[in-house]
């Protein structure tokens, strides 16, 4: 007996149970939706695992074909560097100063003149100095004549005067004399008394003592005190005329060895104020830096090491030296701690002018061949540095050891040999890991 149809058998119980007609129909309707639900399920069920497949398949195939970008390991020259500031300064530099409040008269120098020792560069009107060398040669001609005056018994109108008062007191002397004489005779006589003799020969003993004091005065007119204050006197009128020279001769402002005139401040007209630098100059062939290095780097510095000079005013142009003195202590520099360093110049023939700031590169240490590799490609877990390694498409974790380094390069002790090739880095963004395999863009 073949199998009843679920309708046939619906329809059979309708028909023996009498069931009205449109109860039947809803029972079919509602029978045709269920069926209608469950194949839309089936639908959306089947839907979401064929896309849970294809993400996985995708994840898959992108993870075995994870695109990188690598670099072969190679041998270069590998230097490691610090960079800072730096002021340059002669080693040997003069200023010329004014001395006082002046007029610049002339100015016989322009910046960037090489000039001799002793040349003339500017010259000062100063009329305090020129007074004051006025003043100090009078003085010297009054001390000198003072000293005449005193070495040869007093001055011209005083030997004169001198001279005449002794002639007078030795024509009084004779005359008191031959009074004396012929009252001796007339006392012989008797025709005159002993008192008008002995009033004779007393007033012949008062003019020979006037003529004898006078004589005397003529002679030795200053003590020996006197001559060595009169001494003393010309001594320091002539310090004076040499002070007043000497303050007169800094209105001339010369070289005071060969060099190279950098700076000028002074014009023709201009009035300068005592202490004012006017020009500057210095042998541009002997110069050195004072660099100034962050404190964390002064343990790479030593002596001799060599040193990139870069001046911003001549930008492609570079000098080279040598640190001449590495730090010995820390100092405050603005807001950063850092060591003084010493560098001289090995090639400083073509200007760096004195007083300009510069940039100082310094080779902490080198390698003419080194192992290197990007240090885009160096990791580092707890401290121990690794690589990844592109062996057969497929990234291999090596761990490695690390040399010198730049801002881009890093030199590889060991690890790693010439023509390996390491992964830089994935260009999607998706991390690295040991066993992937790669596809090698380049």
């Amino acid at each position: 007996m073949a199998k009843e149809t679920l309708s046939e058998r619906i329809i059979f119980s309708v028909t023996k149970m009498e069931v009205p007609e449109s109860y039947i129909l809803t029972l079919v309707k509602s029978m045709t939706d269920e069926k209608k639900n469950r194949v839309r399920l089936w639908f959306w069920q089947g839907l979401a695992i064929v896309a849970v497949v294809v993400f996985f398949v995708t994840q898959h195939m992108l993870r075995e074909q994870l695109p990188v970008r690598a670099e072969q390991i190679a041998h270069q020259e590998l230097k490691s560097t610090v960079s800072t500031n730096g002021r340059v300064e002669p080693m040997e530099k003069s200023t010329l100063y004014s001395a006082a409040v002046a007029r610049v008269k002339a100015v016989y120098v322009h910046v960037g003149e090489q000039v001799p020792a002793g040349k003339v560069l500017v010259v000062l009107d100063d009329v305090n100095a020129r007074a004051h060398v006025a003043t100090a040669e009078s003085g010297v001609k009054s001390a000198q004549a003072g000293l005449e005056a005193v070495l040869h018994n007093g001055t011209l109108e005083q030997r004169q005067g001198a001279s005449t008062e002794i002639t007078r007191a030795k024509i009084e002397r004779d005359q008191a004399q031959r009074d004396l004489n012929a009252l001796n005779r007339l006392a012989a006589t008797g025709a005159a008394s002993q008192s008008e003799v002995a009033a004779a020969r007393q007033r012949l003993a008062t003019d020979e003592a006037a003529l004898h004091g006078l004589e005397t005065s003529a002679q030795h007119r200053y003590s020996p005190a006197e001559v060595a204050r009169a001494k003393a006197a010309l001594a320091d009128a002539q310090a004076a005329l040499a002070s007043a020279h000497a303050e007169l001769a800094q209105t001339v402002l010369r070289a005071p060895s060969a060099g190279t005139v950098y700076s000028v401040s002074a014009h023709a007209g201009d009035y300068t104020e005592e202490g004012q630098a006017l020009v500057e100059m210095a042998d541009l062939h002997r110069e050195q830096i004072r660099a100034y290095f962050d404190e964390v780097d002064i343990a790479h510095l030593t002596a001799n090491a060599p040193i990139v000079i870069k001046w911003d005013a001549r930008p492609g142009h570079e000098w080279h030296g040598r640190i001449v003195r590495p730090p010995a202590s820390v100092t405050t520099y603005g807001t950063r701690n850092v060591g003084e360093v010493l560098v001289s110049i090995d090639d400083n023939n073509s200007g760096l002018l004195p007083d300009t700031n510069v940039n100082v590169t310094a080779t902490t240490s080198s390698d003419p061949s080194a192992l290197t590799i990007p240090r885009q490609a160096v990791y580092s877990e707890n401290g121990k540095a690794y690589v990844f390694k592109i062996v057969n498409n497929k990234l291999e974790r090596t761990p490695i050891t690390t040399g010198i380094a730049t801002v881009s390069q890093i030199a590889i002790l060991h690890g790693l040999k010439d023509g390996d090739t390491v992964a830089v880095g994935s260009t999607n963004g998706q991390p690295l890991t040991s066993g992937a395999a790669v596809k090698v863009l380049r």
